[in-house]
């Protein structure tokens, strides 16, 4: 008798254990919602909303840090970051940030926050632990994207009105290139080994793939997709797969993401999601990518490998960016 009670403790501990770890093992993602003021986090197992976090007026760009501790969003209308701790999902701090934030980025110590401030033609440059500013960086009108090289040397930000990519030296603060691209530029993402840079622009309808050391444009990619007027195609966020083979490029009033090929930047397919997809993550081990999409005020969950989207997530209104706790 002792003995079974014995074993049936055991297998109680060990469910249980085994319910814990699993939970544990869950990557939670966190979605701006622009109109909600909230940001929903979603548990990538059960694909439910566990918690909708009040942040604040207007969040868009969210980020999460190098150590997977803090996810930080901008507070477009209050001119702030705000800082949730990535376990608890309670708002720590606000960070002011200068005026109407739109995108961030976070250089590979996690100390230097690199903010794009609409209002004002600035790339607002901050000590992340401090919230004090370093320096502010005069660019082009209306700047959005945001993208930090691997090595933490170089950011690149876009400005939508004047259609350019801005290469700052992040030692001296220094504009080191301006590069014309098609018009309305609002993202940019480095390849992993830092090499490139690709920028979309959503008016001009296209992805511009440019040297980061020389800053020559060596590719400019389009998009046709049967049946889609082409003024409805307006690219904007990016992610590539963990291999880097492909980029998912999210293209707006379209509707789809779509898969380029990063060798050949030809196209692959098109992946139909929600109404106008914004911005994307993907899934710590690479399997998944999430869209965020404005319209429909849900994700939509992607398998790679297949490129068929499985399922859509109900979060909050106007959901705009993306980021996921491993």
């Amino acid at each position: 008798m002792n003995t079974i009670r014995k074993i049936s403790l055991f297998g109680f501990v060990a469910l249980f254990l085994a319910t814990a770890i699993g939970e544990a093992c869950a990557a939670a993602i966190f979605v701006s919602n622009e109109k909600d003021d909230t940001v929903s986090v979603v548990d990538s197992e059960s694909l439910k909303v566990i918690k909708t976090i009040q942040v604040g007026h207007r969040p868009r760009g969210i980020i999460i840090t190098p150590d997977h501790k803090n996810i930080i969003v901008c507070l477009g209308d209050d001119g702030q970051l705000a800082i949730i701790d990535a376990n608890t999902f309670a708002v720590t701090r606000k960070l002011d940030s200068g005026s109407d934030p739109e995108l961030l980025n976070i250089d590979p110590t996690g100390k230097i926050l690199y903010v794009a401030n609409e209002d004002d033609s600035l790339v607002t440059i901050m000590d992340f632990k401090t919230g004090n500013t370093i320096q502010e960086v005069p660019i082009g009108v209306e700047p959005e994207g945001m993208a930090v090289s691997p090595g933490g040397g170089i950011v690149v930000a876009t400005s939508e009105s004047t259609s350019m990519a801005h290469f700052i030296d992040t030692k001296t603060y220094k504009v080191l290139a301006n590069i014309l691209v098609d018009s309305r530029p609002r993202y940019a993402e480095f390849t992993a080994d830092g090499s490139k840079v690709w920028v979309t622009s959503e008016v001009g309808g296209s992805v511009s793939v440019i040297d980061a050391k020389t800053y020559k444009i060596l590719n400019v990619v389009h998009f046709s997709i049967p049946g889609v007027r082409p003024e409805l195609i307006s690219p904007v966020g990016i992610t590539f797969t963990k291999d880097g083979k492909r980029a998912f490029i999210s293209l707006g009033k379209a509707n789809r993401l779509a898969v380029v090929d990063t060798s050949n930047y030809n196209v692959i397919d098109y992946v139909l999601v929600g109404q106008r997809p914004w911005h994307t993550a993907l899934s710590p081990d690479g399997s998944t990518i999430y869209s965020a999409n404005g319209e429909t005020n849900d994700i939509t969950v992607v398998d790679v490998a297949s490129l068929r989207p499985l399922k859509s997530v109900p979060v909050g209104r106007l959901p705009w960016g993306l980021t996921i706790r491993p």
